[in-house]
């Protein structure tokens, strides 16, 4: 391409050739580097469509911006952003900045299904130049403003495949609640220019002695451009963006999709001049530095080739604006801590220092009203007038290039305000500091700058003076000195979404949250009241919250007061909420549907049709169902699954949770239903069936515990009632107990409980079989384990709770300290996994049981060891007497006279030394009473 510039940098390529030959001895790859970047520099000055470089957050390219955008005033402006993201930049007028255009996608189709979800984020901050982009071409009438990056879809397309669906966090990255507001996504930067060769960078850290990347960039880059003229702005940020570039290492997959990128924008810019027939001239192409010195065959409007842009996945994108803060930005983009503070702080002093008037969002939520301009500055004419035409540039790189740095004038005044304010906000954080910190401070500031070679000391100095001279070895509050001066010069400004920006969801839930009478947009933590008692319209916003605890992270709906369980109403509650805090969450949240009940049905369908849905977890979805959707029509169709997943399912490890929940289930139901659902009806008639095919399995298994066990025997005793009414058939419990044949010791004690209840086994032999325990001495040590299976079987048998206590109790009083002590955690770990369930029962028996009284102990005798008292009258026949019963009865016959009345009976009562025929028809067949007195004792 040749033109009117064409030759204007033959006498900068001279001298570079001439260095080259100098500092290496002849040509080599040096001159090819260093005319290779004025050629780079010379394409992007000569091309047609006016290039733009840029560093993402950079105020200098920001104050660039906004000049060339006043005096070129281009009817098209084309962005290095995703095309996809362009409806959402009108709401950023919405907002409070710094925010990020977020693209989510959480169901995915033609990715790896462990990359879900995908996120794609990009922060805008004001102090940027792609911002004054935005904001000139939204506000400006006839002004189109074209977003030319490749989609968020082909990001992760072209994302190697064994690669994880986000970049790793920097692990220097201060771990706060501001630095994680973009959670796991991937970030867009607009203008990423660092250098990626290692050696470069840590060569001009050293020799620029400076600490990181942040700080170099802002001594050696942001100062001097900072009042530079628009093509020499150009040139310099070209001619960096193509040193980094040509230096970098050759990483391939890096730097195809850096080429790959670059064609992309190329072809969608060519596509839309020719769609529209725009003159390149009245153009601006925004992109970064690095993306300025392309080198491809697409580059420019006459590029040789045209790039294929592959087709778009399946997957669906949602698109939204989530809340940023300058901390996240430098968490995510490896930024050294407070830079873009410091950043933004430089941009109010430059607006100042030059006069320039910034563009902004009509409305712009959060933004200053623009000052009036000041005298003698120019006013930038309208949108309407004629476009400044753009004429060549010179050569303005060798005069950039062979002056002297210009030395900035020590600013005492700011300085000194610097060390007076840093040591007020020591002191207000327990810091012992005083006036005498100060001026150590304001001294020692310029004493690093001059040794830093700066004649002015930047907020970088400042900070590693405050450090120096405050700092102590240990911090007295919950800021330390650096994060104070952080905070001094400009703190971490967070951003907020508008209402009128939210998705749905979210400004359904802020409007049905609207009685309770508090600003849930802001930030922090807010306590809500709700006396539902008093008024019963804040049930609907009890709801709410406890479905908003449900969705969204921890903290976002934390209960103070209050609970909600099956069956129960809600009186009062209170709330501490943080919505405004974790905003981004709730945002995300409007992607999966519009209202929160829509999301709670999507997810609890997600984790009953899953791949690895349990029984257990499904019923958990049913009980969360009905507990926050009442119930219905959702509630059925996930109990009729929780059917299906059971009856496939040949492990019993969630067999306790099984258990739990059911119970709950059948006591809500019962108490709230007039009949029972028939899902739940079929699920206790398939788990009987099912329980006592597996229980022999399982108490041979060793794969199965003894909890797990207990549970299936809790299930089989406890809902047998009703399975039985149902249709089911005892004898299937009775063979399975039959065909069990356990060798541990806990579940041999398992089937003796489950054959006592099973009347296969009485106490008495029960006993008999633990006092033969207890008096074997190879089977001593083993006898704690006995007693843990007991304890398990109070879960399904716990009319046993007697009889543990019995054994517990000759535990302790048999068993040797070397057995017993070893075993005492086992038992309480027992008892603390067994649950609230197992250790009041035995609480409640001992208690009863023992005596309540020390001095009662020593002549106490346990129950089940006191002598038997006066025997009964030989068989054929009781006492004629009839007991203490008959004489109660006799004395207080009220009761008895009542009930004869209601059986139609008149007969007189016959004195207690005469027999009636009652007791002569029971002395002369006593076998029905015998067999009654049998199985009582043995109940």
């Amino acid at each position: 391409m040749t033109g009117p510039n064409e030759g204007a940098f033959d006498a900068l390529r001279g001298q570079l050739r001439d260095a080259a030959a100098t500092f290496a001895d002849g040509p080599d790859a040096l001159q090819d580097i260093l005319l290779g970047i004025v050629d780079d520099v010379d394409r992007a000055a000569r091309e047609p469509l006016e290039i733009f470089p840029v560093c993402h957050h950079s105020p200098a390219s920001a104050i660039a911006m906004a000049r060339r955008l006043r005096v070129k005033q281009p009817k098209v402006v084309y962005l290095e952003l995703c095309e996809d993201m362009a409806p959402l930049l009108s709401e950023l007028r919405n907002c409070t900045l710094p925010v990020a255009v977020q693209a989510f996608a959480s169901e995915i189709d033609g990715f790896p299904i462990e990359w879900a979800p995908l996120s794609v984020v990009a922060p805008i901050t004001e102090a940027s130049a792609e911002y004054q982009a935005i904001a000139y071409a939204l506000d400006t009438p006839g002004v189109e403003l074209v977003l030319v990056d490749r989609s968020s879809d082909h990001v992760y397309q072209w994302e190697p495949r064994g690669a994880g669906a986000a970049e790793p966090a920097d692990a220097d990255a201060p771990a706060e609640e501001e630095s994680a507001l973009h959670g796991d996504a991937i970030g867009l930067e607009i203008g990423d220019l660092r250098p990626r060769f290692a050696e470069l960078e840590e060569h001009l850290l050293r020799h620029g002695r400076v600490r990181h990347w942040s700080e170099w960039w802002h001594q050696y880059v942001e100062l001097p451009l900072g009042d530079c003229d628009h093509d020499t702005y150009r040139q310099v940020m070209v001619l960096i963006g193509s040193l980094f570039r040509r230096l970098a290492p050759g990483d391939p997959q890096r730097v195809r999709v850096d080429e790959d990128r670059e064609r992309y924008m190329w072809t969608r810019m060519r596509e839309h001049l020719t769609a529209t027939g725009t003159d390149p001239a009245d153009c601006l192409y925004v992109c970064g530095a690095f993306h300025a010195a392309a080198r491809v065959a697409e580059f420019g409007v006459d590029g040789t080739d045209t790039f294929e842009i592959g087709p778009r996945t399946a997957t669906t994108w949602q698109h939204g604006l989530i809340p940023s803060s300058h901390a996240a930005i430098e968490a995510q983009f490896g930024l050294a801590a407070g830079s873009v503070s410091i950043a933004a702080t430089v941009w109010a002093k430059n607006l100042k220092r030059t006069g320039v008037q910034p563009f902004r969002l009509t409305g712009q939520a959060g933004a200053k009203k623009a000052a009036k301009p000041r005298k003698g500055t120019t006013t930038p004419p309208p949108a309407a007038a004629a476009v400044v035409p753009n004429p060549p540039a010179g050569d303005r790189l060798s005069g950039f290039l062979g002056r002297p740095p210009v030395l900035d004038r020590l600013d005492e005044d700011e300085l000194l305000g610097w060390s007076v304010e840093v040591v007020r906000a020591a002191r207000r954080n327990g810091y012992l500091a005083s006036t005498a910190d100060a001026i150590a401070v304001f001294e020692t500031s310029i004493l690093l700058a001059g040794m830093r070679d700066r004649a002015k000391p930047t907020p970088y100095d400042f900070q590693d003076a405050a450090v120096t001279c405050i700092e102590k070895d240990v911090v007295p509050g919950r800021r330390d000195v650096r994060r104070l001066v952080e905070i001094m010069m400009g703190g971490d400004r967070i951003g907020k979404v508008g209402y009128d920006a939210l998705p749905p969801l979210a400004r359904d839930v802020h409007d049905r949250l609207a009685p309770l009478g508090l600003n849930l947009e802001q930030r922090g933590v807010r306590r809500a009241l709700l006396d539902i008692a008093a008024r019963p319209e804040l049930e609907r916003c009890s709801d709410v919250l406890w479905m908003l605890r449900y969705l969204m992270p921890p903290g976002t709906a934390r209960p103070i007061m209050g609970e909600r369980r099956l069956g129960e109403r809600p009186i009062q509650e209170s709330w501490d909420l943080a919505l405004g805090t974790q905003q981004r969450a709730l945002i995300e949240l409007g992607y999966e549907g519009v209202s929160i009940e829509q999301v709670l049905e999507q997810r609890l369908r997600r984790v009953a049709y899953g791949p690895h849905a349990t029984a257990a977890s499904v019923l958990e979805a049913v009980e969360d169902a009905t507990l926050y959707l009442r119930g219905g029509r959702l509630a059925e169709e996930l109990g009729l699954r929780a059917l299906e997943v059971l009856a496939t399912e040949r492990s019993v490890d969630g067999a306790p949770e099984v258990l739990r929940r059911v119970r709950r289930l059948l006591a809500y139901y019962r108490t709230k239903e007039p009949v029972l659902p028939t899902w739940i009806e079929s699920f206790v008639r398939t788990g009987y069936a099912h329980y006592c095919t597996l229980l022999p399995t399982a108490f041979t298994d060793e794969n199965a515990g003894v909890r797990q066990v207990a549970a299936m025997l809790g299930f089989l005793f406890g809902m047998e009632s009703l399975a039985l009414s149902l249709g089911c058939d005892r004898t299937q419990l009775e063979l399975a107990v039959a065909q069990s044949h356990p060798e541990e010791p806990a579940k041999v004690a398992l089937l003796w409980a489950a054959q006592v209840q099973s009347g296969r086994l009485s106490r008495a032999d029960l006993r008999l079989r633990c006092d033969e325990l207890l008096g074997n001495p190879l089977v001593l040590p083993a006898y704690p384990q006995y007693l843990s299976g007991f304890v398990h079987a109070l879960e399904p048998v716990p009319g046993l709770t007697d009889f543990v206590v019995e054994a517990v109790s000759n535990a302790f009083a048999r068993l040797p300290d070397p057995v017993l002590l070893p075993w005492l955690p086992t038992l309480i770990g027992t008892l603390r996994s067994g649950g609230a369930e197992l250790a009041p029962l035995l609480i409640r028996e001992a208690g009863r049981i023992f005596p309540g009284r020390l001095a009662a102990l020593d002549t106490w005798v346990p129950p089940w060891q006191a002598q038997p008292g006066p025997q009964a009258p030989p068989a054929g026949g009781r006492s004629r007497g009839g007991g203490p019963g008959l004489a109660l009865l006799a004395t207080h016959p009220a009761t008895c006279d009542a009930m004869a009345g209601l059986l139609g009976c008149d007969d007189p009562w016959t004195p207690a030394d005469v027999g009636s025929p009652a007791a002569a028809l029971i002395e002369r067949h006593p076998a029905t009473a015998t067999a009654l007195a049998a199985l009582l004792a043995h109940a």
